[in-house]
């Protein structure tokens, strides 16, 4: 499948990528702060949500116990969407357009801090997220936000290292190949 390919059919289904965006935005949202600074954090922690089996051995390198990782056996075998390797790992390019859709929206402020993008949930985007995260179809994935929170709430350089350390078979793949789960 070539690069266009892939771009024309992750467009079909972008209500599944802004969902899971505010459920993750949700799980590290905080009463004095963003819920996230920069989206290269937002593009890694989004790759190991979006990809199961990745997200398992990240809590497994992080030593948390099967029982709370939870992952069902289907959820093993599919992804949301395929991503490719970027110039610093997994990226999905169309970050920028689901944050300025979630604006839109009214969900989420976007601002700077420095050269980084801030995103702040809105009053709205919280109650949005909330209900998602409250929906039995979407409690999987929130579940997992919550533990990527609680485990992998780093610096993006410091996530991006954790990453390649423990899947190094990305840093093999050539730049804008796809990332298979």
């Amino acid at each position: 499948m070539t690069l266009s390919e892939i771009v024309t059919s992750l467009d079909k289904d972008e209500q599944s990528h802004l969902a899971r965006i505010l459920i993750l935005l949700h799980a590290f949202d905080t009463d004095n702060g963003p819920s996230l600074e920069g989206i290269t954090k937002l593009a890694k922690l989004d790759f190991l949500l979006r990809y199961p089996t990745y997200f398992e051995r990240a809590m497994q390198a992080k030593k948390v116990n099967a029982q709370t990782i939870q992952l069902a056996e289907h959820e093993r075998k599919t992804v949301e969407a395929e991503m490719v390797r970027y110039r610093f790992g997994p990226w999905d390019h169309r970050y920028r357009k689901f944050l300025n859709l979630l604006a839109g929206l009214g969900l989420v402020s976007i601002g700077t801090a420095g050269n980084a993008v801030v995103i702040v949930l809105t009053n709205k985007g919280k109650e949005r997220a909330a209900e998602l995260a409250n929906a039995d179809s979407f409690k999987p994935l929130a579940r997992r936000a919550l533990l990527l929170k609680k485990h992998l709430n780093l610096r993006s350089t410091d996530i991006m290292k954790f990453i390649y350390k423990t899947f190094p078979e990305i840093t093999s793949l050539e730049y804008d190949e796809i990332i298979k789960p």
